[in-house]
């Protein structure tokens, strides 16, 4: 019994059930192993979402940050809306919109003027001239497109037609005049850089004459009893507005950054201060950007606050506000990105991806100037734009460039014609594409300047004014996809700008390596003929007939030939 136990003991300690353990040992340590692996790599797969997920946020923080303003605009002012408030009320209630807009036409002064400058200083003459050749072609050929997009679609859609009862006393709308001739828009524009702080602006005032003791008196053309203002002769005075000269600023700074190049080293300081000067702008362009949500929240609401009766506007002037929404639809979303495509063979919606927030900014604030700091800065950090190619171009796009702009002054003017019953012929409608197209050049120095530029347009084909009101009451509405595709008519300029100058670069790396190997030829070809010639003369029979010549040179030959 005692053998039979300690055999049992034996088989119970033997070697093999402690092998058999161990192995189940190793199993476990091992399963262990592979649930912390396991643990360990879903923790990393959780960290590696979670650090995208925060780049996305970080990367597209304002984008999200700034649609969401102005959703809650919509929400808070269709909620304010039902308060009944007062007009004192609403200006308090609009006061954090107008901070922004104040904050963004405070920078536009430096960033204009620094931009333009520093751009102009950096680019040579020649490549500045191509580039501004570009630029110009450019932005007339778009907005000549535009202006036909405009009118082709107020002949198919037809917003006038049928809307003959449709007037202003009917809609509550104050009467709108226009004091201007076509030829007085194209005199203010050639002398925009006269006054830097001032827009020009032509006015029409009465003619008064000297009378016989140099007494002023009115010059009648009724009789000397009647004292009617209508009689009087309106002449044309050149006056200024209250305004920014933006155009004015534009050409100047552009004249002045050629002169600082011309200087050459003794310009240099001032380059590099406009440098700095730009650079510290754009710093409080990045400031003013964290407040752009909050303030677009409260201009959107308070512009949804002040609107009356908009079913009645909306309803009556339905077709004009679809038709120009339609033109910049089409122009935007197919005619630019088919230019950007064909010149720089890229997905311009990819290009266009990195803009949300100025494109959000422009249907805010309806102005492509308070546009302009996002803009540049968006276009330069996500698209890569070259900076000089940027704050030299956008300055100017945002001044000269109105492709959206364009397209509504085409189709209000084809309206206010079909609304009177006035029947458009080939030469009245080539000279509203004209018009059009360089009357929009101005509009950015001129208050209300899209609906002074329409007056324009009528007056050049011979129609009445009087309806210019309709377009004013529903110009809120329609100058936001304006505005939206001005900026991005600007952005889709400076990248294919960008693009070009690139090529252009490319080239000329390409000619200078070309010639550095020539020269490198040739360098090579003239050394092994320097090198032949050498050898010839060392073993030719002339040598000890040239020393016996030259005895100072050659002594010793002299000696041997003596």
């Amino acid at each position: 019994m005692a053998k039979t136990k300690r055999e049992i003991n034996g088989h119970a300690n033997s070697p093999n059930s402690g092998s058999t353990d161990q192995i189940l040992a190793k199993e476990e340590k091992n399963q262990k192993k592979m649930e912390k692996m396991k643990m360990e790599t879903e923790s990393e797969g959780r960290s590696c979402s979670r650090s995208k997920w925060t780049r996305f946020l970080a990367r597209n923080l304002m984008v999200i940050l700034t649609v969401s303003g102005v959703l809650l605009g919509v929400g808070l002012g269709m909620a304010v809306s039902r308060m009944q408030l007062t007009r004192a009320q609403m200006t308090y209630f609009a006061f954090p919109g107008e901070m922004l807009l104040r904050m963004l036409k405070m920078v536009i002064l430096p960033l204009v003027v620094c931009s333009l400058v520093s751009g102009a200083a950096s680019l040579d003459t020649r490549s500045l001239g191509k580039l501004g050749g570009v630029a110009v072609g450019y932005f007339l050929g778009t907005t000549l497109v535009a202006s036909a997009i405009g009118v082709a679609l107020a002949f198919i859609i037809k917003p006038g037609v049928g809307a003959a009862a449709l007037n202003t006393n009917s809609l509550a709308l104050e009467s709108v005049t226009a004091d201007k001739e076509t030829v007085d828009s194209f005199l203010d524009l050639s002398s925009v850089p006269l006054a830097l702080k001032l827009t020009p602006c032509t006015r029409y005032r009465p003619f008064r004459i000297s009378g016989p003791r140099g007494v002023s008196k009115l010059y009648l053309t009724c009789s000397p009893s009647e004292s009617c203002w209508d009689c009087l002769p309106q002449v044309p005075v050149g006056t200024d507005t209250d305004g920014m000269n933006i155009l004015g600023l534009v050409l100047f700074a552009m004249v002045f950054g050629v002169a600082l190049r011309k200087l050459g080293a003794e310009g240099e300081e001032l380059i590099r201060f406009f440098n700095s000067f730009n650079e510290a702008t754009m710093v409080l362009v990045s400031w003013i950007m964290w407040y752009v949500p909050f303030g677009i929240m409260f201009l959107v609401a308070s512009k949804i606050v002040e609107m009356e009766d908009v079913v009645l506007l909306v309803t009556s002037l339905g077709k004009y506000i679809f038709a120009s929404i339609l033109g910049h639809i089409i122009h935007g979303g197919i005619v630019l990105p088919l230019i950007y495509f064909a010149f720089t063979r890229k997905n311009p919606f990819t290009f266009l991806s990195g803009l949300i927030t100025p494109f959000t900014t422009a249907f805010a604030t309806c102005s492509s100037s308070a546009t302009l700091p996002s803009l540049i800065k968006c276009v330069e950090e996500n698209n890569g734009v070259d900076k000089r190619i940027s704050r030299f171009i956008l300055p100017i796009g945002a001044t000269v460039n109105m492709d959206g702009a364009a397209i509504f002054q085409c189709v209000a003017a084809v309206f206010i014609a079909q609304l009177n019953n006035a029947e458009l012929n080939a030469g009245q409608i080539f000279t509203i594409l004209v018009t059009a197209t360089a009357s929009s050049v101005g509009a950015a120095g001129i208050p209300a300047g899209g609906i002074i530029t329409i007056a324009i347009i009528l007056e050049a084909i011979g129609l009445p004014t009087n309806d210019l009101s309709l377009m004013l009451a529903v110009d809120w509405i329609v100058d936001r996809t304006t505005t939206v595709v001005n900026v991005e008519g600007d952005a889709l300029g400076a990248g294919i700008l960008h693009h070009i100058n690139l090529q252009e670069m490319k080239k000329k790396k390409q000619q200078e390596e070309a010639e550095e190997e020539e020269a490198e030829e040739l360098m090579e070809v003239r050394v092994e003929a320097v090198a032949n010639s050498e050898a010839e003369e060392e073993s030719s029979s002339l040598v000890t007939h040239k020393a016996a010549k030259d005895p100072e040179a050659m002594p010793e030959a002299i000696e041997s030939m003596l």
